[in-house]
């Protein structure tokens, strides 16, 4: 990322909250997919059944990827999130794939980087950008899976920056203007992540804005790794992040005291991008775009957000009412140190 663009990012977020798009797995079920779909003609003779491997897509249905990319774009979306959640080779190694996690991100990011061009060059007042997705792996570090065994660990801090940082190559080298260390359960698996991303920058002598978004996973205010929002904050503020939030994992109303937390404490932009409620018996979720608005709307309205987006059940139609409720609201003002102390 060239310095003009995060300086962009950083005027326009001054000045109006900026909008992330809404749920890929969602808008991917909708199409039906099949095996055959996931296989395309790359991985015809791979012995491992691929369906449900969405990262996949971004190699063997494009079309489809991209037209999601292009349909939250479309109501308004200012940010595309690539289809690269699970792109490491310790989330890939669940279908055999770690040889083709280079190939997975940089696809994805090309996917999103086709359709934020296309819509820049429609809506050259409203630059469109690529956020480079790197989801928290399926492993963690702080926990053990043995209750018998604390000590056991399926997964090292350097195994998950090596993975991570194989990741983040192949997302810039795709395209992707930021990177988002995003539905965070383990602080330690996050700083990983972290770590990686600023070597890569490093690496490449060229900025890269980092956002950060971590999941309180229950009613106790609580990542899984056992932090609050404040701690979360501490743990991750030296990374020279771009943004710090909260997504997946709840709705907006039981999000919203938290994200009210992080706005007392955060130096940096904060964003949300809560479900669209809670799922029901069946693992659907039913909120209206109507409904999710009125639960959003103390978000902006308290001054609590620079970023606002939607995580699971969301589709084209809720970011579509986001963006007119956000566009209602200024902006979050960023805390000084003495503020936020």
């Amino acid at each position: 990322m060239s310095r003009d663009i995060s300086t962009h990012l950083s005027e326009t977020l001054s000045k109006r909250i900026m909008l992330l798009d809404g749920a890929m797995g969602t808008m991917i079920q909708r199409h039906k997919l099949e095996e055959e779909d996931f296989r395309g003609a790359h991985f015809e003779m791979h012995p491992h059944l691929l369906k449900g491997n969405n990262d996949l897509l971004s190699i063997t249905r494009p079309d489809v990827i991209e037209g999601i990319h292009s349909a939250y774009f479309e109501v308004g979306s200012d940010f595309a999130t690539t289809n690269s959640f699970n792109g490491t080779r310790i989330a890939q190694a669940d279908y055999q794939m770690e040889a083709h996690v280079r190939d997975i991100n940089f696809y994805a990011a090309q996917c999103a980087r086709r359709a934020a061009d296309e819509w820049t060059q429609k809506t050259p007042e409203q630059p469109r950008f690529v956020i480079g997705a790197l989801g928290p792996t399926n492993r963690t570090a702080s926990i053990s899976p043995d209750v018998e065994d604390p000590g056991k660990r399926l997964v090292s801090f350097d195994d998950l920056r090596l993975a991570y940082k194989e990741a983040c190559n192949g997302l810039l080298d795709g395209g992707a203007d930021l990177l988002m260390i995003e539905t965070i359960f383990d602080t330690l698996n996050a700083k990983a992540a972290l770590f990686a991303a600023n070597e890569v920058a490093d690496e490449r002598e060229r900025i890269v804005p980092i956002m950060v978004s971590g999941t309180i996973t229950d009613a106790s205010g609580r990542t899984l790794s056992g932090q609050t929002v404040e701690a979360f904050w501490v743990s991750m503020m030296h990374g020279q992040l771009f943004s710090i939030g909260l997504n997946c994992a709840m709705g907006a109303k039981d999000m919203l005291p938290y994200i009210k937390r992080l706005d007392k404490v955060s130096t940096r932009l904060v964003s949300a991008h809560p479900n669209a409620g809670l799922p029901n018996e069946f693992g659907e979720y039913d909120q209206t775009p109507e409904q999710m608005v009125a639960e959003l709307e103390p978000f902006v309205a308290g001054g609590h957000v620079n970023i606002l987006g939607g995580c699971c059940g969301t589709t084209p139609d809720h970011i579509a009412a986001l963006r007119q409720l956000a566009d209602r609201f200024v902006p979050r003002k960023l805390n000084s140190e003495e503020q936020a102390a």
